[in-house]
């Protein structure tokens, strides 16, 4: 009979897992939201009279959010292999909920604004620390076919939490002064609350309890994740590849020291991590915060709207954006990262391009031609750098610095979405269309690294891609070319091909060196990577360097 969480098994146990994952994004992307409608508000400026009139005091108000999910994000890189996935989301939501109930208790004549500042940057820790353990949590416990929808989803759901959080803002500027922004920042706590409570219940990453030693555990739960008995065949397959690439890594008892990071040969660790956080990198400093936090400004300040129009079209706006955050729930198998990358690279710049231009002549009808813009940046982003970023590290780093390289990435992510949000009410001031200018160019700088750089890792399971790196290192090809020549291997090849580039030996023991092969006469350039002994069948595909 196989094992069982919450009472759950096989398909429903790993529902309820990515049920709780995507709750958690949808509160990032809730809080993500939530300030847009407020931070220009008369019942907010007037409890905070700092921020009244005043661009740079809002984008620190708005903008020290992100130095906290930083904070967070640092807090998992340095303790996130001790404290595992489960306790780390937990700790996550439980202290995103105090910064709430510190934000909403900020009362005017009482060093208000220092407290409200302080409630951010608490909820901001907790938010940190979630975003860079929910991805990784969820790429660990799902299936090769379904983990990039799964991650998609969850980054998707971005979308819908910013949706919801415009429309309450939309709400309740109609509710009296105090309700017009107390009650859309505590309306998080429900998600907060919905993350938390079913986690304690939660199976642990099968990976992280077996690079811990844990191995009566992992089997467990690999076993709860498939619906099959822990004695299982297919069980203990899994359990042997993924104590394959744990020893291929040299992680031992899950210490990863910060050095591991910066390694490269067969494994390629810091290439790796420079990917996943680049992603994170270009996401914000493409724009999508210039235009998700301050939508509504934008519409005053450019194209020159009233508050409550403002609002409305921003939450009009936030509708596209949900409904283009769904594209790539379809198409993110079949299209693969690399072409969804490109193409809304190329969507956002020429968005970009749309806004400016018709922001220069500076009349009201050429105005409406940017808010076109801005509508189609959205959509453009929504469909494929919202989820992409989220996925790509998860999945592009090794079991041995995954979590810490995850945890790089997303401090990429919020060291400059806490630029962008704070620069972005500055510049706007300064040069106006000047401003989105800028962010076409930077979009156009994006297409060459991604499309030399970024090898495709479309339903590839995790251990797979580290054979993507191993090949492009040992054959001396770039890592693009590496993916593309790579066939699609099962669960036995990859046991074979791991064999052949050294990771284990026949036995399943630790890392023998490329010379130990070399000096058998085998190289992995000119051998048949699948033979008869180790996949029953006769070999299937010879890796040959062209």
């Amino acid at each position: 009979m196989a094992p069982s969480y919450m009472g759950l098994t096989g398909r429903s146990l790993s529902l309820a897992v990515s049920t709780v994952c995507t709750t958690g994004f949808v509160l990032f992307g809730y809080d993500q939201g939530v300030m847009s409608g407020i931070i220009t508000g008369p019942a907010f400026n007037d409890n905070f009279p700092a921020t009244k009139n005043n661009s740079t005091m809002q984008g620190l108000v708005t903008a020290i959010y992100e130095l906290g999910c930083l904070a967070g994000a640092i807090f998992i890189l340095t303790l996130g292999d001790r404290l595992g996935r489960r306790r780390a989301m937990i700790l996550g939501g439980t202290i995103m909920i105090f910064g709430v109930i510190i934000q909403v208790t900020a009362y005017a004549g009482h060093a208000a604004l220092a407290q409200f500042i302080i409630g951010r940057v608490v909820t901001g820790i907790g938010n940190g620390i979630n975003t860079s353990t929910i991805p990784t949590y969820q790429a660990e416990c799902s299936r090769t076919s379904n983990r990039g929808l799964l991650i998609c989803i969850e980054g998707g759901v971005i979308a819908f939490g910013t949706l919801i959080a415009y429309w309450i803002d939309f709400g309740a500027s109609y509710g009296s002064p105090d309700l017009t922004w107390r009650f859309p920042i505590s309306f998080q706590i429900l998600f907060a609350l919905i993350l938390v409570i079913p986690t304690f219940w939660l199976p642990e990453s099968p990976r992280w309890l077996l690079t811990h030693d844990r191995h009566v555990e992992g089997e467990r739960v690999i076993a709860a994740l498939r619906g099959l008995e822990v004695h299982d065949k297919e069980t203990q397959l899994q359990k042997n590849i993924i104590m394959d690439s744990i020893k291929a890594s040299g992680l031992a008892a899950g210490n990863t020291p910060f050095s591991a990071l910066f390694t490269n040969g067969k494994t390629q660790h810091f290439r790796r991590m420079m990917l996943g956080a680049s992603s994170q990198f270009m996401q914000q400093i493409g724009g999508c915060n210039a235009v998700i936090y301050y939508f509504p400004i934008l519409f005053q300040t450019s194209i020159h709207q009233t508050h409550t129009m403002s609002l409305l079209l921003g939450g009009i706006n936030m509708i596209v954006y949900a409904i283009f955050a769904t594209v790539s729930w379809f198409i993110i198998e079949r299209a693969g990262r690399r072409k969804l990358f490109l193409w809304g690279t190329a969507g956002q710049g020429l968005s970009m391009v749309l806004t400016f231009a018709c922001l220069i002549p500076g009349t009201p009808m050429a105005a409406k031609g940017a808010a076109v813009g801005l509508f189609t940046y959205i959509a453009s982003f929504g469909a494929t750098w919202l989820p992409l970023p989220w996925l790509y590290p998860a999945e592009i780093n090794p079991i041995k610095t995954r979590q810490k390289a995850n945890a790089v990435s997303t401090c990429s992510n919020w060291l400059f979405n806490f630029l962008v949000v704070m620069i972005t009410p500055i510049m706007i001031s300064n040069i106006g269309w000047g401003t989105y200018l800028f962010f076409a160019v930077v979009n156009a700088c994006f297409i060459p690294v991604i499309y030399f750089f970024y090898p495709e890792t479309k339903q590839r399971s995790l251990e797979e891609i580290d054979l993507i790196f191993a090949k492009g290192y040992l054959e001396n090809m770039s890592y693009v070319r590496a993916a593309k020549e790579l066939p699609h291997l099962n669960d036995e090849q990859i046991e074979a091909m791991a064999r052949q580039y050294g990771f284990v030996d026949v036995n399943g023991m630790i890392d023998l060196e490329l010379d130990t092969y070399m000096e058998g006469g085998i190289s992995p350039t000119n051998t048949q990577f699948v033979n008869e002994k180790h996949s029953g069948r006769p070999g299937v595909v010879a890796s040959k360097q062209s």
